[in-house]
């Protein structure tokens, strides 16, 4: 008996010596490569042909190691802190603007309203020739971005050009802050469905949201629904996310839990506040770009079964990341867990762990998608994103529309437009008329437009197989008369597509005038999946 309990005693202890033997394997495999990169980088400073920048060397060697997890775990050196508080906060120090790129200039695509540039009176067109002396010619977007953005309250001096003359402001920079909630109102025949649009879950997100929602309540008290906007919405902070989901939920109920490898990140998020309204209906709009936050609103409402979701399916964005200080002032962002939402399904559509010969991460099989249950016992799954109630399929930009648009013929049309008109309608009544668009067509017909549909791509391959295979002969004269015909075609294309271009130019010409939130109100007259969700309000009501 004696030898027994020794022998279970010694067999005890090996399993317990087991745990610690393999974190000692694991701390002396860290340090062992620590020591080899350490002696890499040590040989390669001194003896490499050219000199190494420490900082870009150990950036790319950072970087090149995170791209291996996933592409949400990220390294920002002290340089790029003030693109971390855009990307996470919505704030920056700046002056309040968007700029493009147009070959080796770069031009300001959108002032925003009341903001430095915009109180400067710079506009929409202005080609940006320098900034604080320096010129821009020949440089990137993300170059000019960064030597406008700065410490708040500090100056900056931009030279632009506007109809071949040049002119110089200097501007104090503030901190900017975009809006999260940049429209809200009434949408619908009789004006009686409400309408938020939530562009980030940024700080403050659920705040404004509550405040739209009972602005609108108040001044609509018979308001059949209301119609939540989350399209191309990224996401942002999930405490904001959960505070959202409360507006229309009882407190107490459990929105989104998180797991992950360490004890503190697993945790349950429920509804802590009142909510304004459990009653109304509901609609949320999605499509494939509503990633992280967007699926937690949208998802866990549909879970709860407290709103309809419309659109096409979302991005897949089950990941939740932490930002960790790093020494000198650098900051990580890294993918702690994962998030399940009240059904339990994890909506992650990428399983990073696996990729295929190439290193491309895989998609979660079909066979390895689970059913769940939502609150009222309707079927939802798990592995590919929120899929919406009711899918509304998705517009494709026309070869016409897209030339348009990388040619900036639709931008500098509205940028003359705006130079010979003072001042238009309302966006509510604005309307690209028929006098609008036969001016737009003869200015298109002075940019000699040109571009290449898929049928034109489709000819020249088929030319290039038929060379090869030596029926180029007997085909020739067909393919030729085909791209005949097509060319007559696509003189018309411009008729055929009206429809489409008129809405781009209706846009741009009205965030001339009214900003981002012109162009909002001005897009939801034609806004098929908000008139869908306005019909099925409707039928909610009744």
């Amino acid at each position: 008996m004696k030898r027994h309990i020794i022998y279970v005693c010694m067999l005890m202890a090996g399993l317990a010596a087991q745990p610690l033997q393999a974190q000692s394997d694991r701390s002396f495999e860290i340090a062992k490569n620590l020591e080899i990169f350490s002696s890499v980088y040590k040989q390669l400073n001194l003896n490499y042909v050219d000199d190494v920048d420490p900082g870009k060397a150990i950036k790319v060697a950072i970087d090149a190691m995170l791209a291996s997890f996933d592409p949400y775990t990220n390294y920002f050196p002290e340089s790029d802190i003030e693109d971390v508080k855009l990307q996470l906060m919505g704030e920056y120090g700046g002056v309040g603007a968007i700029i493009t790129q147009r070959g080796d200039s770069v031009y300001i695509s959108e002032p925003y309203k009341g903001l430095p540039a915009d109180e400067a009176g710079l506009k929409a067109g202005d080609r940006i020739v320098a900034v604080n002396g320096e010129s821009t010619q020949g440089k990137k977007v993300p170059d000019v971005s960064s030597a406008m953005r700065g410490q708040a309250g500090t100056t900056v001096t931009l030279r632009v050009e506007r109809e071949g003359k040049e002119f110089e402001r200097t501007l104090i920079r503030r901190e900017i802050k975009l809006p999260n909630v940049p429209y809200s109102g009434f949408v619908g025949d009789n004006g009686d469905v409400g309408y938020i649009k939530l562009d980030e879950f940024t700080n403050d997100a659920a705040k404004n949201v509550r405040e739209a929602f009972v602005r609108l309540k108040k001044e609509r008290p018979t308001m059949r629904g209301v119609i939540l906007d989350l399209r191309g919405n990224g996401g942002g902070l999930m405490n904001e996310a959960v505070d959202i989901v409360n507006i229309w939920v009882p407190r107490g109920t459990l929105v989104v839990e998180t797991k992950g490898k360490v004890a503190s990140k697993n945790i349950k998020s429920f509804t802590r506040l009142q909510p304004e309204d459990t009653e109304i209906p509901l609609a949320v709009l999605i499509d494939g770009s509503s990633a992280s936050a967007s699926e937690i609103v949208s998802g866990s409402l549909q879970d709860l079964d407290r709103a309809v979701v419309i659109g096409q399916r979302s991005y897949g964005k089950g990941l939740v990341q932490n930002m960790l200080p790093m020494p000198y002032n650098s900051q990580m962002k890294v993918t702690v867990s994962k998030y399940y939402i009240p059904s339990g399904r994890c909506i992650q559509a990428i399983d990073y762990s696996h990729r295929d010969e190439n290193g491309r991460a895989l998609k979660v099989p079909d066979s390895l998608k689970t059913a769940f249950k939502t609150k009222a016992g309707r079927t939802v799954y798990d592995g590919f994103g929120i899929e919406p109630d009711i899918e509304i399929e998705p517009e494709y930009m026309s070869n016409l529309a897209i030339a348009l648009m990388q040619k900036l013929l639709i931008f500098d049309y509205a940028t003359e437009f705006y130079r010979k008109h003072q001042e238009i309608p309302s966006p509510e009544t604005f309307e690209i008329t028929d006098e609008i668009y036969a001016d737009f067509c003869r200015y298109l017909k002075e940019k000699n437009l040109t571009y290449n549909t898929v049928t034109e791509r489709f000819i020249k391959d088929l030319r290039e197989v038929a060379k090869q295979e030596k029926y180029d002969d007997a085909i020739e004269q067909q393919l030729k008369e085909m791209e005949s015909r097509l060319a007559t075609e696509k003189e018309s294309d411009l008729q055929k597509h009206r429809d489409e271009v008129s809405d781009m130019l209706k846009a741009e010409i009205l965030t001339r005038y009214y900003y981002d939130q012109g162009r909002l109100k001005g897009a939801l007259k034609s806004d098929k999946v908000v008139l869908r969700a306005v019909e099925e309000l409707g039928k909610t009501r009744n």
